[in-house]
């Protein structure tokens, strides 16, 4: 579905990225996990082409999207669904506007089809009858779901995940790892989460992919990562700075 292909980008005269390989494949959850600062973000910023790299090739669905222009690449991001770190709602919306946001952007429903739409994306995260409230009334882990809710509206799909627990405790951070992974069981989109989470590894993924110096140091199954007998990735996964 993604193939990432020699990429390196730098920011402000720093190298984040210095030559990342990865294939991301269909319908499944892989989890890109990696210490704090070492380009996770990035990669999902390069991944909705809102920067360009210095070098290499992203290629969503055999199309390399690193020469297209803005109006192209919309097209390419109409196709992707993103929760973002913060959630990112909009507080002077109500719940149910933050959802209809993306569709009254990109789709021509009626009113009366938003509002159904709506009431489908918050009961598939298991917030029916929330609309009217705003975010500030609601928990973090509440917050989340909305924002869920959002990045699947218009049925993406690729879903983009932005540390998906950060910021939550440890039981709702289970709870949103769960809902995540019986919404990608049910809407079969490829997922792609960035996270130094190392809860997540089983939980949630199908393949794991360790970022480490701006490479791509080991990927595979949680039980081969787990299993591995590479040093690195051993002391990683034990939660050692590397």
């Amino acid at each position: 579905m993604i193939k990432l292909v020699n990429l390196t980008k730098s920011i402000e005269n720093k190298r984040v990225l210095q030559g990342v390989n990865l294939e991301i494949e269909r319908e499944q959850i892989t989890l890109i996990l990696g210490q704090s600062g070492v380009g996770k973000t990035v990669l999902l910023r390069l991944l909705l082409g809102l920067i360009k790299p210095d070098g290499g090739e992203i290629w969503i669905e055999g199309e390399n999207i690193v020469p297209l222009n803005e109006r192209e690449l919309d097209s390419v991001r109409k196709r992707c669904g993103v929760l973002f770190q913060g959630g990112a709602l909009f507080d002077s919306l109500t719940v149910g506007e933050n959802i209809a946001f993306p569709l009254r952007q990109h789709t021509h429903l009626s009113e009366r089809e938003l509002h159904g739409k709506v009431h489908e994306k918050l009961e598939q995260v298991g917030l029916d009858g929330i609309e009217r409230q705003k975010p500030a009334e609601l928990s973090g882990g509440m917050r989340k779901r909305v924002a869920l809710a959002r990045a699947l509206a218009l049925d993406p799909e690729i879903l983009l995940l932005d540390e998906p627990t950060a910021g939550l405790d440890p039981v709702t951070g289970r709870a949103i790892a769960d809902l995540i992974h019986e919404t990608q069981m049910r809407s079969k989109a490829t997922c792609v989460a960035v996270t130094h989470d190392l809860t997540l590894v089983e939980r949630l993924a199908d393949r794991v992919a360790l970022l480490h110096d701006g490479k791509i140091l080991a990927v595979g199954t949680p039980h081969e990562m787990l299993s591995s007998s590479d040093s690195l990735v051993k002391e990683f996964l034990k939660g050692v700075e590397l």
